[in-house]
């Protein structure tokens, strides 16, 4: 049953970050309103030019190795410094959203729990 519950949650989570990176290359997504700081922010990295085409690239690859379950543990890697960058840009930009992005990491995190048998060779 839990291997079930988190089959169903990390394909939702996997097409949540899919749809997020592809977002970075087709525009097809409206802008929420920001503040002028987060303008500010958004713009900055859009300046430098290679930043949101790697984030997007991220998010679409871990987002497809995180649903599919013989690549969950490589995908849960992959994705975990994005979501981190997530988390952090909500606790200081947008609060009001924390729920939903602590939910996705809540998710990240436990397809790494999962799959911890996976990393020890790493590790030792």
């Amino acid at each position: 049953m839990k291997s079930k519950i988190l089959l169903v949650l990390t394909v939702l989570f996997g097409l949540m970050m899919v749809n997020s990176g592809l977002n970075k290359f087709l525009n097809y997504m409206p802008m929420p309103e920001m503040s002028e700081e987060q303008m500010a922010l958004f713009g900055a990295f859009a300046k430098i030019g290679w930043l949101f085409p790697l984030v997007g690239f991220i998010e679409v690859v871990g987002g497809i190795l995180i649903a599919i379950p013989k690549l969950r543990a490589l995908g849960a890697i992959v994705i975990l410094p994005v979501m981190v960058g997530i988390v952090i840009h909500h606790i200081v930009h947008d609060p009001s959203t924390l729920v939903v992005v602590l939910v996705m990491l809540a998710i990240n995190l436990w397809a790494i729990l999962d799959n911890k048998d996976k990393y020890m060779p790493m590790i030792s």
